[in-house]
């Protein structure tokens, strides 16, 4: 190292001292509100999610203003991940094509994810309306659900996914 580099160093060293001895200020109590916002997890079985219902021709319009950008209109050939298609892909011998539709084992699993994580550039800024249409659109562009059927917390976790029997068990807690 030169002794430009030594110098700069040290500066940055020094710099940063007084933030590093303050300490990453663990420990702090969070306000209850500030941790419902956060308290969003929805389950295989459904608990957890909220009140709201949607349909897939709802979620159409919701789709082409917040997602068709990632995701090409139908859920395909967009710059991101397909949502769409790869039925039969995960035979043996096959190349398989993981979508929602070909691989994801729980409808559940869709609304948590797009709840929390989209759309990219504004996370969590759809109603739960939006987001039980959403994800009646998408199931439906992968022909497991009707344009007409209604999306909402009782009948979300009863949709039956293609790929539902697909994963083994992994307990968490093994006695």
């Amino acid at each position: 190292m030169s002794m430009r580099e030594h110098l700069a160093a040290a500066i940055i060293m020094l710099l940063t001292l007084p933030a590093a001895a303050q300490g990453p200020k663990l420990g702090q109590p969070v306000a209850p509100e500030d941790a419902a916002a956060w308290d969003i997890s929805v389950g295989p079985d459904g608990i957890g999610l909220p009140a709201g219902r949607g349909t897939a021709k709802e979620g159409e319009a919701v789709f082409a203003a917040n997602c068709q950008a990632c995701h090409s209109e139908k859920g395909v050939g967009g710059p991101n991940d397909a949502l769409v298609g790869g039925m039969g892909s995960l035979a043996p011998g096959k190349a398989p094509v993981k979508t929602v539709g070909s691989y994801w084992p729980y409808a559940t699993t869709l609304f948590d994810y797009v709840r929390r994580a989209m759309p990219f550039q504004q996370t969590k800024s759809l109603t739960s309306d939006e987001i039980y249409a959403v994800s009646a659109y998408i199931l439906n562009l992968n022909g497991i659900i009707a344009a007409d059927d209604v999306l909402d917390a009782q009948t979300l976790p009863k949709v039956k996914m293609p790929n539902r029997d697909g994963f083994v068990p992994f307990p968490r807690n093994p006695k």
